[in-house]
């Protein structure tokens, strides 16, 4: 099978994770849409087994959680009526965990958004950790049985729970609650009320909208496959964590977590995918077949 040079492969990746669609990107790069789904599936299974394997022992000292919306080519209460709709057709959240110092992403998680999700996902965080940290998550009823099964007492962990008002205006297709305000609920040890929020899982949030076209809001952009859903987010979550530059801490989220010692370029990405790729068999080699049992083997 014909391979595409290293350098359109990065490029093809660095626009999906800036944004681009892909037919946008098929479009620019010259290669055809299956060509950037293709590669999209092969770095996001390569990703997802590099984060898996890398992010560990994180010794990080306060933990932010929340969780973002989107859907897979409907919206869940569009799905009966939605045609040729896939079984997982309909809303999808990513739980997402970040370091709040050095800005790292620990963990996440696409699926649900009920209690089996959220336990799945602290049981991932509290692996990756390897020491007691002070934990902020938002008012979801489903973290408090999760976080207690996944740390015990060996957390300070905190809600903050916003609070929402009436609209000052009538309320239109897309007009928000307006927040009146938020409440800081100790739950278990002694975390520091000074750091009780969640703005910086927030602010995460609002750049995982802007860099994963599939996550922009009011366009046609959305997931029509889980799986492609699933491999944008394990591809854009090593580049945010090896690849890209943050501002705040001066280098990437990963060099200020101390998991690697170097800044990445996509073209490591790149590597991780030509790593994780199978060898090729050698054409018309032959392999005797071992004798079957009980058979007369001379």
């Amino acid at each position: 099978m014909n391979k595409l040079p290293n350098a359109k492969r990065a490029q093809i990746l660095s626009m999906l994770c800036e944004g681009s669609s892909m037919r946008s990107i098929s479009r620019i790069a010259d290669v055809s849409i299956n060509t950037v789904s293709g590669l999209l599936e092969a770095a996001g299974e390569a990703c997802l087994a590099f984060h898996d394997e890398t992010v560990r022992g994180v010794k990080a000292k306060r933990v932010q959680c929340d969780e973002i919306w989107a859907f897979c080519y409907a919206k869940q209460r569009n799905v009966e009526t939605a045609k040729a709709a896939p079984a997982e057709a309909g809303d999808l959240w990513t739980w997402t965990a970040i370091d709040a110092d050095s800005k790292l992403i620990v963990s996440w998680l696409v699926g649900g958004s009920d209690a089996g999700y959220a336990h799945k996902f602290m049981q991932d965080v509290a692996s990756r950790l390897a020491n007691r940290v002070q934990l902020t998550t938002d008012g979801l009823k489903a973290y408090l049985t999760a976080v207690e099964d996944a740390f015990g007492a060996d957390i300070d962990y905190a809600q903050l729970v916003k609070m929402f008002g009436e609209t000052a205006h009538p309320p239109g297709r897309y007009s928000p609650a307006v927040c009146t305000g938020a409440r800081k609920e100790r739950i278990e040890g002694s975390p520091n009320p000074k750091h009780i929020n969640t703005s910086f899982v927030e602010r995460q949030n609002l750049t995982t909208r802007m860099s994963m076209r599939r996550f922009t809001c009011l366009t046609n952009a959305f997931s029509k496959k889980a799986a492609n859903h699933v491999h944008m987010v394990a591809l854009y979550t090593v580049f945010y964590n090896f690849v890209r530059l943050h501002k705040t801490v001066k280098c990437s989220p990963a060099m200020a977590a101390g998991v690697t010692g170097k800044l990445w370029s996509m073209e490591d990405v790149v590597a991780l995918i030509d790593a994780k790729a199978e060898a090729p068999k050698a054409r018309g080699s032959y392999k005797p077949r071992a004798p079957e049992a009980g058979a007369i083997s001379n």
